[in-house]
């Protein structure tokens, strides 16, 4: 196959964004489906939101997995800079994503109280850390972070925490909260899911709060995020769906049409993503208060053979974890039902 017209290093740009945006709207909404645990009351209702999510949560963090690995095989510099510097961030990521799995496998195992509340707060924490951290990351990424000329991350885990990065953090929990209660309406029914048509909009003004001091923020102190957009004012149409699709999930869930409103979440997040990257690349970690020591997608690319190699095994890799994402859904579709072998 002849892919010497191709520019290598945008199509894999933007194959490493599909697979992340990918999972920040599958993960996202059992993040935020364990985001909101703990509001439940009853153990019923706990059980429902733990089965809810419960045959496709594995199959959604594949998709990160997936991700991970294309930014190593196209970016290896990146992947090398993020994570020496985002080390213990990442630590933190993974403790609270392994006590988050551990937690819907152990919590039933055994019916004492004091157990299966133990296992709650686990899963509930992991999730809202989970999404705080990811959060933190991408404002990170965004802000910029300190690189010496050697590309490595010349500052310390504290250096992350500054209040851009924080709010992000917020932001994305706020995000994922309001995805999960979306998705976990669509999935239970009788007074469970009642109670959750009433804590949407609960979420969705969580959100739009956040998401409006985020966009005033990113203006104010983080201009060249909206740069390409002020130069190309038809991208803006990108920032109107986006709004547009936020406001059509109240009017989805008040027509009850849950299915609608969990694709209006979808579209919201997939537009964020696409703003996002639009207004990052051709960087993928801009060092601040140094520029020139940026890692771009041209200076931190795996050589253009090495990328033409791995193009054609993502394009048999990636329809399969399509494939398989599609059929598990297909699978357990409909609504949520305990039966003696439900967590």
């Amino acid at each position: 196959m002849n892919i010497e017209w191709l520019d290598l290093n945008t199509v894999w740009f933007v194959l490493v964004g599909v697979l992340f945006t990918g999972y920040a709207m599958l993960d996202g909404f059992d993040l935020g489906v364990g985001a909101l645990h703990l509001f439940t009351k009853t153990d019923e209702e706990r059980r429902l939101m733990l089965n809810s999510i419960g045959p496709v949560w594995d199959g959604n963090e594949v998709w990160l997995v997936t991700g991970g690995g294309a930014l190593f095989a196209a970016f290896p510099e990146v992947y090398a800079t993020v994570f020496s510097g985002f080390y213990f961030a990442f630590i933190l990521l993974l403790v609270a994503l392994i006590f988050r799995a551990v937690a819907i496998e152990f919590r039933s195992k055994q019916p004492m109280r004091w157990w299966r509340q133990m296992w709650d707060v686990s899963f509930a924490a992991g999730s809202v850390l989970s999404s705080f951290l990811i959060g933190v990351a991408m404002g990170n990424i965004a802000w910029g972070i300190a690189l010496d000329e050697k590309h490595e991350f010349a500052g310390s885990f504290f250096d992350l925490l500054h209040p851009y990065a924080l709010l992000l953090g917020v932001t994305t929990v706020a995000l994922f909260m309001m995805h999960g209660a979306i998705y976990a309406l669509m999935k239970t029914e009788g007074p469970l899911h009642e109670k959750l048509r009433g804590w949407i909009n609960h979420t969705i003004i969580f959100f739009i709060i956040c998401y409006a001091i985020t966009t005033m923020a990113t203006l104010l102190y983080v201009p060249h995020m909206a740069a390409r957009v002020r130069a190309n004012p038809w991208l803006f149409s990108i920032a109107l769906v986006n709004m547009l699709a936020i406001a059509n999930i109240p009017r989805e869930v008040t027509r009850r049409r849950d299915g609608r409103a969990f694709i209006s979440s979808c579209v919201a997040m997939l537009a964020l993503m696409t703003l996002f990257g639009l207004e990052m690349y051709p960087h993928l970690i801009l060092s601040n208060p140094n520029p020139e020591h940026s890692l771009t997608i041209y200076n931190a690319a795996s050589s253009q053979k090495t990328l033409g190699i791995m193009l054609i095994i993502a394009l048999i890799g990636v329809p399969l974890v399509l494939a398989y994402t599609v059929s598990i859904y297909w699978i357990f579709r409909g609504k949520v039902r305990l039966t003696p072998l439900s967590y």
